[in-house]
Parts: C-alpha cells; structure tokens; sequence
C-alpha cells in the first residue's frame, strides 16, 4: 500500500519494533511539543500560545520535563503569567463560603473526595496539562490511522501480529477504540489474534526479567544474557508505558 502522509509516523513507530509503537508516537509528539512550547520558535511569546498555558497549566512531570529542557527565560516566561491567572483563581476560592468546611467531617466519603472548595481547585489544577490535553486531542487519530491500516494494507497487519505488541495502557486505549471503530463482525476477527500477541509478548518480557535475576548468581556467570539485558527498563515499559532509560530530553543549542 503506497504511503500517505498521515500513515508515516505509524508506519516508521511499527517499523522501529520496539515493545510499544504508540510509546514510540507518544514520545515524538511530547518531544515536539516541548519543542513547541519552550524551542527556538519561542511560542511562548505568542499571546494566543501562552493564553493556552496560562489556563491549562502544566502537570508535575511535564514541569520536570520543561525545567530539563533548559529554557530558562522561557520557563520563566510562562510561568510568570500563569502565576497572575493562578493567584486570581486563589483568592477566589479562599473567599468562597465553602472555601473550608467547620466542624462536621463526612466520613463516608474517601481520602480522594475534595469537599472543600479549596480542595477541588486544587485537584483540578493539578490534573490540568497543556501537554498533556494537547496529546489526548492529537492521539486518537493515530488510533484511527491504525485500524484503517489494518484493515487495508496486508503488510501492515502482518508487522503488527509479527510485533512485540504494545504496553498494556496503550493496548487498553487500542481496545477501547477497536469497540468504537470496528463492527461487532470485524471485532470478533480483530481482538483474537491481539491477545494472542500480549500474551505471548507479556510471557516474553517475564522470561526475560527472571533471566536477568539468574545472571546475578555466581553460577550462571558466564552464561549468555541471551536477551535479558535490558529487561528492567523494558519492562517497566510493558506495564506503564513510556520509556524509563531514556536521557532528559534538551533544548537543541
């Protein structure tokens, strides 16, 4: 099947074969926001770009990442005038009549439940990412592109089953949008063979790992590591996703 445009970051994330093509997706697509957001383009002197910002926040690892990225005056930047958006929403919800409640505590409701107003500012604030909500409206089409790409082009679904599968958010995210896309025919077709492949490929990952641990006795010193070397950040990679060995990603200078 001849390559569109759109069907080259999926095909070169599956072509990469790696344990997760949408890790592979997921970590482009942060990297070029963050390039985006802090780069030489300096967005973050645009009104329209930092209106964005100063509404939506960024996350605790997505301000980890910025910080790593090293663009001082531009951290600084930002954060500056979402501060000034931040304090207004303060004041506002220290002044509100249910800013703390007195007295009467609801022990029916969880340690996660905010029942105070200050309380679920707060929780909202903290879940609040430019990044990340940035990524959610982006993601989706690259599920859509992975279904019409196994549905119409044979090559591309035999890369798939010969894969190393997918961690286990992503494939839940697959999953879900498998129930959303397909009919309930193509389903029964689809989901098969899908859970062949992260069964076996989960099986592959505990294999490795408890290679790994019998290499660290003395008796197994000088046998092979066959493929367990880095069993660790793979499979950490396999359960949560992401990409645990990977250097801190910079500005370009």
């Amino acid at each position: 099947m001849k390559e569109k445009l759109y069907t080259i970051p999926l095909n070169d994330a599956v072509n990469a074969n790696e344990e997760c093509p949408f890790c592979y997706i997921e970590r482009a697509l942060e990297q070029d926001l963050l390039d985006f957001v802090l780069g030489s383009c300096s967005s973050y002197m645009e009104s329209d770009t930092r209106a964005l910002t100063d509404r939506q926040g960024f996350c605790r690892t997505h301000f980890k990442k910025m910080y790593d990225y090293g663009n001082t005056l531009g951290n600084g930047w930002i954060l500056k005038t979402h501060y000034q958006r931040v304090l207004k929403d303060l004041e506002k919800a220290m002044t509100s009549t249910e800013a703390v409640k007195m007295g009467f505590f609801d022990k029916r409701k969880t340690s996660l439940e905010r029942q105070t107003a200050i309380g679920r500012w707060t929780i909202q604030e903290e879940d609040s990412c430019y990044i990340c909500n940035k990524f959610e409206e982006e993601f989706p089409r690259y599920l859509d592109t992975f279904f019409y790409l196994y549905e119409k082009d044979p090559a591309f679904r035999e890369k798939i089953l010969a894969s190393k599968g997918f961690c286990l958010p992503h494939f839940g995210n697959l999953c879900e949008h498998g129930t959303r896309v397909l009919s309930p025919q193509k389903q029964k077709e689809f989901f098969p063979p899908m859970f062949q492949l992260m069964t076996k490929n989960m099986k592959r990952i505990y294999e490795d790992v408890s290679w790994l641990i019998e290499k660290f006795d003395y008796r197994n010193q000088d046998a092979d590591w066959k493929t367990s070397r880095d069993a660790v950040p793979r499979g950490m990679q396999k359960l949560k996703g992401g990409y645990p060995s990977d250097p801190v990603y910079q500005q370009h200078k």
